[in-house]
Formats: C-alpha cells, structure tokens, sequence
C-alpha cells in the first residue's frame, strides 16, 4: 500500500468522489427533472400532483442526502475536540493547560493539523487573539497530516 500523501492548507480538504460527484450529480440532475415537471404541470402538460410530487421528492432526496453526510461530520468534530483536549493536556505548560476549556470547537478542530511542537505557541496566540479555524491553520509551519476525516 503506498503512502498517504503529505498534507498541507492547500490540500487538507477531502472530497469523496461517490457522494461529491456521482450522487449529488445525479440528485441535482433529479431536481432539474422535478422543476421541469412541475413547471410542466402548472402549463397543462402533466397532471399537477404529479409534477408536484417529483418535485418534492427530489428536494426531499436532497435534504436527506445533506443530513446524512452532515451528521457523521459532526460526530467527527466532537471526537477532534476530546481528542484535542486530551494532547493538549498532554502536551502544554502548566498555565496554558488551564486555559483548554476556552477554546472554540472551531480552535480545536483547527490545532489538530499543528505539530506538537507548535501547539504551545499556537494555543497562546488563539486564545490571545481569538484566531479562527482558518487563521490557525494558515499559521502552521509542520503540519500534521489528519487523513482519517471523512
């Protein structure tokens, strides 16, 4: 098996081409199917609860497909913040390490790509100026490659 390629900002994102491309392809396509007959409907072209039921079938198949991908998400943000919590436990000073409990989801979901050595100065500088998951990742200098996040 080969390696896993290196990660950086410019990179880190993932993209599953089976749900990015193919099934959301296909449930937008579906959408355009369902708005086309509903338009279809309302111009005496199709029966009216027909077109209206594949329209809100298709916007229903939408809203299931985006629930479904955005839950797992979810549950992987709140395991990178226990996971944080606990290296940076690990891992800062003393009067840092009181300081955990204030920072953001977001903070610790951007610390998790910062090397151990970095985290120090990283969790300072985030709780001093209040950085973003994006400020904080574009700070680090040796990053931490996370390819297990879905």
């Amino acid at each position: 098996m080969s390696e896993p390629r290196p990660q950086h900002l410019k990179n880190h994102a993932s993209i599953d081409p089976m749900f990015h491309y193919v099934a959301l392809g296909l449930l937008l396509f579906g959408l355009i199917l369902g708005i086309t007959a509903f338009v279809q409907s309302l111009h005496g072209h199709h029966d009216f609860l027909v077109g209206l039921w594949m329209l809100i079938i298709s916007v229903a198949l939408i809203v299931i497909a985006t629930k479904a991908r955005m839950y797992p998400l979810k549950v992987q943000d709140r395991v990178i913040r226990l996971e944080e919590r606990l290296r940076l436990a690990m891992l800062l000073p003393e009067p840092l390490r009181q300081r955990i409990h204030e920072l953001t989801e977001e903070q610790l979901i951007g610390l998790r790509f910062a090397s151990d050595e970095e985290v120090p100065g990283l969790v300072r500088e985030s709780l001093e100026k209040k950085l973003t998951r994006q400020q904080i990742k574009q700070r680090i200098q040796n990053w931490r490659a996370d390819h297990w996040r879905v």
